[in-house]
């Protein structure tokens, strides 16, 4: 039997499969930001995944910025969370939630509530992101935060990781990739703080690290993941240099014991991102990004991860796992319902089983 078929465990993790299914905003919480009947579903039909990773949810107000994510900071959003991790531990599966803090990169019409736009420095994301209609528009101006704030902040994080646990959620994943509040701070392009959470790699490195341990601290670190994509410019992040980005940030975590670190391997031609991650990291492994049946067995057999992930497989094929061990050809998704559609696009993918 394939390696992508053999359980595995990472951390407190207990996956049947190493099949994980990666992050991806949808676009479909509904009022206040409460996981609703679309997304229980939604979650249902994937859960024969080894592992499931939740869409970005943000863990407090601030930490919003797209249209439609869903939250972990109120009741109301742990109790609908605790009806999507029900119905995917029914289906035999498990499921961490990504926490995911947009920082800078927000437009105010997206929230539907007032709350400040922070970021390390007080520097605007030049990218824009769709608003409420879906047209692109300029993010918000930040604010910078205060040293003094980000114990506190990174306490909001911790809450939000209790809060998951609270919902039946099996662990958290934070999201330091793609430009969002953490990659921020790892950033020297977002991040120019004249204090100790800035200047060079380990200066930079300090408050994201500071939110692993207050994660770890709160759950336990054998259910925390950590996610990155170094050399990914996504958001206007500096992707010039990524070993001094990211080797300060991973020397900070490496001893916490962590149950993973994910990884979307951008493919650099000059940067070998598994290598990096081996030399600098002695934990599991779970990487990604455009990965097919055949190219996930052969880096598990090479031992370069523990898991591999998949995300846009997953939109069109809920089922991926069964199909990858038929053989069947993956369905495409519809790219025009990705944040949009309600069930089209959504949950109304067919299995292989009819």
């Amino acid at each position: 039997m394939s390696l992508i078929f053999e359980a595995t465990r990472l951390g407190a993790l207990e996956l049947a499969n190493r099949v994980v299914m990666s992050p991806m905003t949808r676009d479909r919480a509904g009022p206040g930001d409460v996981p609703n009947d679309l997304m229980v579903e939604y979650y249902r039909q994937r859960a024969s995944a080894g592992l499931i990773v939740t869409e970005g949810a943000q863990p407090s107000r601030t930490g919003k910025g797209y249209w439609r994510t869903p939250g972990i900071h109120s009741q109301e959003q742990v109790d609908g969370w605790a009806r999507v991790a029900e119905v995917v531990h029914a289906e035999g599966g498990r499921i961490v939630m990504q926490l995911m803090h947009v920082g800078r990169v927000a437009v105010l019409a997206n929230r539907g509530f007032d709350a400040e736009v922070v970021a390390p420095s007080a520097i605007a994301c030049p990218d824009k992101v769709p608003g409420p209609d879906g047209v692109p528009a300029a993010c918000a101006d930040p604010r910078a935060l205060a040293a003094e704030e980000l114990p506190a902040l990174a306490e909001e994080f911790a809450q939000a990781a209790r809060n998951a646990r609270a919902a039946g959620i099996d662990g958290v994943e934070l999201h330091c990739a793609s430009g969002y509040l953490i990659n921020q701070f790892l950033d020297r392009g977002s991040n120019r703080r004249a204090d100790s959470f800035g200047g060079d790699g380990a200066g930079r490195a300090r408050f994201p690290a500071m939110v692993t341990k207050a994660l770890a601290d709160a759950i336990g670190a054998d259910r925390v993941g950590v996610r990155i994509s170094p050399g990914n410019p996504y958001n206007a992040m500096d992707a010039s240099d990524p070993a001094e980005t990211f080797a300060p940030f991973l020397a900070a975590i490496d001893d916490l014991g962590c149950a993973y670190l994910h990884v979307a391997n951008m493919n650099l031609p000059d940067f070998d991102t598994l290598a990096f991650l081996r030399a600098n990291w002695s934990g599991a492994i779970i990487t990604n990004n455009m990965l097919t049946l055949e190219t996930a067995e052969a880096l598990l057999a090479d031992g370069a991860a523990e898991a591999v992930s998949f995300g846009r497989p997953f939109i069109a094929n809920p089922d991926l796992v069964a199909r990858f061990r038929a053989g069947t050809p993956l369905a495409k998704p519809d790219y025009t319902l990705l944040y949009t559609g309600e069930e089209r696009g959504y949950t109304d993918y067919p299995t292989i089983a009819g």
